[in-house]
């Protein structure tokens, strides 16, 4: 668990007292030794998080990456994704027709259309039950143990009905967690499986989530906290069931894709 401790006093108190903090730093995800973006992210699950972002980020399907190792450096973390060829040569066209520099939450997106990008429209036959949605509640609220720990995390978890929550994975970056999470489904679940359960997020809901979980493969999106107007257009039109400010089925609103939801 990515905990580190810092010297503190509460307020009106002159005593000082080590408090626990989530680990932070910089994380450059590298392909073939080149840089594609840099992340601050929690030092943790860093396997999982270079498979899950090269998956969602459209760079590399599972099959492609041949090598991933993480070296600590001065500033942070080199987490370092050797491809394939036919994936590489593909990875070296698309930083050449890049105009501008890298960034992030839309990671190596330079153009309008590419932000907005066309998704793949869900498949799987998932549906969720209001009592499943207050399963897969529960589970995400008793699995954190970093944000119990520290307060200052969001999570990602994967739910499937008749199974229960199979995966969670914490981050300080929302976008990081979803990551790290599609990174634990491709290693240690079988392939096929995101398509039949629900991605369950801590955090609003942004676009870039929305792709995210379209490039996963997975056919529903719960989220704890609301969503944006093109989260909301990217879900629709992607044909993912969208339920948001879903602290409880009863209090869950369905924005999209109304019949994966009973």
């Amino acid at each position: 668990m990515s905990v580190i401790t810092a010297q503190a006093r509460k307020f009106g108190s002159t005593q000082t007292q080590d408090l626990p903090l989530a680990e932070e730093c910089a994380v450059a995800m590298s392909y073939d030794g080149t840089t594609q973006a840099v992340l601050m992210a929690s030092p943790a699950d860093l396997e999982d998080f270079g498979y899950g972002f090269s998956l969602t980020e459209g760079i590399a399907a599972p099959g492609e990456i041949a090598e991933i190792a993480a070296e600590r450096v001065a500033d942070g973390i080199d987490l370092r994704i050797w491809l394939h060829a036919d994936a590489g040569q593909r990875f070296l066209h698309r930083r050449r027709t890049m105009v501008g520099p890298v960034g992030c939450g839309l990671c190596g997106v330079d153009t309008l259309a590419e932000a907005m990008r066309d998704l793949p429209v869900a498949t799987g036959e998932c549906v969720i039950s209001a009592s499943e949605l207050d399963a897969a509640v529960a589970g995400m609220d008793a699995g954190q143990a970093l944000r119990d720990a520290t307060g200052a995390t969001h999570a990602a978890g994967f739910f499937v009905p008749g199974r229960g929550l199979i995966a969670l994975r914490e981050d300080v970056g929302r976008h990081n967690a979803l990551d790290k999470l599609a990174g634990a489904l491709i290693r240690q679940h079988p392939a096929g499986l995101a398509g039949q359960g629900a991605v369950v997020i801590t955090s609003r809901v942004s676009v870039d989530l929305v792709q995210k979980t379209a490039m996963l493969g997975a056919p529903v999106l719960i989220a704890l906290a609301a969503p944006s107007s093109a989260a909301v257009a990217a879900a629709r039109a992607a044909g993912i069931g969208l339920a948001a400010r879903a602290r409880s089925a009863a209090r869950a609103e369905i924005y999209a894709a109304p019949d994966r939801f009973r």
